[in-house]
């Protein structure tokens, strides 16, 4: 697969992810032009020991990660997180509303909700995470029920 064709199979669902993650949508966009820069580098190195999209999620999401402690360390006080998809007029309100949902989520779940929504395979998330099939299974189901109680609970 040529990188040209890795870019625009996995483009939207890389910057998906990172928006999961990040609920920025500059910054999202950023990170993930940033793990296909890191994609077009390492790609001659890329073993198959993994499907391309595992590694490329799994690129996305050490880029994200990294993002969030950066932004630990050096908060931004005079901006909220969600300033920038708030004002994104293209986005579906209930879409808007999901991401919000998802910032609120710790760092694990948050991935681990990005990745299923990209309907990748539950192996596939546990390889990319770091856990067992059962556990990424058990906290999806608790994932879900959350996000599903948030937009009830809106909804009013």
């Amino acid at each position: 697969m040529s990188f040209e064709e890795i870019y625009k199979t996995y483009w939207q669902k890389i910057f998906r992810l990172c928006m999961g993650y990040l609920n920025d949508f500059e910054l999202a966009q950023d990170l993930a032009q940033d793990t296909f820069v890191i994609v077009w580098r390492q790609l001659p190195k890329f073993r198959n020991e993994a499907s391309i999209g595992t590694w490329i999620f799994k690129i996305a999401s050490n880029n994200c990660l990294r993002q969030i402690e950066k932004t630990k360390r050096f908060p931004k006080t005079d901006l909220p997180l969600n300033l920038t998809i708030e004002s994104q007029p293209s986005l579906e309100p209930q879409i808007r509303f999901l991401y919000n949902c998802i910032a609120e989520l710790p760092e694990t779940d948050r991935i681990i909700i990005s990745l299923e929504l990209e309907d990748i395979k539950q192996a596939e998330i546990a390889n990319i995470v770091g856990l067992s099939e059962t556990n990424i299974r058990v906290r999806v189901h608790r994932i879900k029920k959350k996000l599903t109680q948030k937009f009830k609970e809106n909804e009013r």
